[in-house]
């Protein structure tokens, strides 16, 4: 079990580094520009992108478990319909938010009370990148589908592609031509265009003998149609309490001045950073749940669960260490502006134990995930989101200032992988044992 693991989560854990990696470049090419408000608009623009395109994060998380119970159960005509079924939704939605993009930006804006100078590039970042929307969309669809077909290697290769070209015309459009944001954003909209045209050689190369054709009828069967639509909602939810929680911690920032924005900007990089490691224990958790339960193998089950609760643990213990010797170095690689760094230092020890804190939660998510549990899960977010986060941080601010984000923060963390910790026993293990049942 240990080696099916280590399969699936190498991949994950190489293409899922690659993500923040590419941020924590935006960030560090950025932070060393002439003014400190480029690095603020980059984060509030992200900000922005992770609510419009996470939001639909469920393409990618809600098709891996839904491929994978097919693809356990032997399921191949099911497999192929998920995909277009997926794809068919992605397209939906992308033209959904080109159409309304507009009001998108205005309405999120006046979330976030930045200066002057963090809005204007802002703006100029989100006109660029929002027309990535349908070549992002669909890699969520494409890439879940590969991850339930038991294949984290084709993820990994389209991830990484995807990001060096995206780094690497970052660089040209900054260091070269001399843009700033705008060439940030650019070089995002080229390099996920590319990536689709990678994704689909790569469905060709291995999957050409499973043909993308389905009748209407099977594609909008009502079975299958409330059962995706069930678990991609929950999905959804929770994805937007996540990303509601980041742009809260990012817009509060923002409302106490460039250089806490900034400081707390670099800081996340390295959260993300743990956070996307452990996330590909969490993928393998997602693939190996999700067959299991299609196979209805519960020994299978349960071995699965506890290995890869153990090497999320321990990779979130080796990134702490990391971060405790050498977080205050680590910085300097993201900015040289001395306030920026002093106010860095001051909070950087609640970073140094996110990854242990956090990664309980992370492996529990794709537990839930790949056996579609998704309403616990949902209900998890909802709870630590309204009745922890947000009170936690009003009541905490008056007394700690700007700790009392990250203590908000970890909090959060921690309850959420409270909860689905005492639920696993009946929303994970107890359904599939009754199932087992002779």
């Amino acid at each position: 079990m240990n080696k099916q693991i280590l399969r699936l989560a190498i991949p994950n854990i190489i293409s899922n580094l690659s993500v923040p990696l590419l941020g924590a470049v935006d960030t560090a090419v950025v932070g060393h520009l002439e003014h400190v408000y480029y690095l603020g608009a980059i984060a509030v623009g992200s900000i922005i992108f992770d609510f419009i395109f996470w939001g639909f994060g469920f393409l990618r998380m809600g098709t891996t478990g839904l491929v994978a119970q097919a693809f356990g159960a032997g399921n191949e005509r099911e497999t192929r319909i998920i995909l277009i079924r997926v794809l068919a939704v992605a397209g939906i939605a992308s033209a959904l938010i080109l159409l309304l993009q507009y009001p998108l930006i205005e309405i999120s804006l006046l979330m976030v009370n930045a200066t002057p100078e963090v809005e204007e590039y802002t703006r100029l970042y989100y006109s660029i990148r929002i027309f990535a929307a349908p070549a992002t969309l669909a890699l969520f669809g494409i890439n879940g589908w590969f991850l339930g077909m038991q294949n984290s290697t084709y993820p990994m290769l389209i991830t990484i592609v995807l990001n060096l070209f995206n780094v690497g015309l970052n660089l040209l459009f900054v260091l070269y031509f001399g843009m700033n944001v705008d060439g940030v954003a650019l070089g995002s909209l080229i390099a996920s265009y590319l990536g689709v045209v990678v994704a689909i050689g790569m469905y060709l190369k291995k999957y050409s003998g499973i043909k993308l054709k389905a009748s209407l009828q099977e594609v909008l069967d009502p079975t299958e149609l409330k059962k995706f639509f069930s678990v991609n909602r929950d999905i959804f939810i929770r994805t937007l309490c996540l990303i509601f929680s980041y742009a809260f911690f990012v817009a509060k920032s923002a409302e106490s001045g460039d250089v806490v924005l900034a400081a707390n900007t670099i800081l996340l990089q390295l959260w993300y950073i743990s956070a996307y490691g452990i996330d590909g224990f969490a993928f393998a958790a997602e693939s190996l749940v999700g067959r299991f339960k299609g196979a209805n193998d519960v020994e299978k089950l349960k071995e699965s669960v506890k290995l890869s609760m153990g090497w999320g643990l321990g990779f979130g213990i080796v990134a702490t260490m990391i971060y405790a010797l050498f977080g205050d170095s680590i910085i300097t690689i993201f900015t040289d502006k001395a306030d920026v760094l002093e106010t860095g230092l001051v909070v950087i020890i609640w970073t140094v134990f996110a990854p242990v804190i956090n990664s309980i939660c992370f492996i529990w998510d794709g537990v839930y995930i790949g056996a579609t549990a998704t309403s616990a899960m949902r209900n998890s977010m909802l709870i630590a989101t309204i009745l922890f986060f947000v009170p936690v941080y009003y009541l905490a601010e008056p007394f700690v200032g700007v700790h009392a984000l990250w203590l908000s923060m970890s909090l959060f963390m921690i309850i959420r992988g409270i909860t689905l910790s005492f639920w696993a026993r009946s929303q994970i293990f107890k359904p599939l044992s009754i199932q087992a049942i002779p």
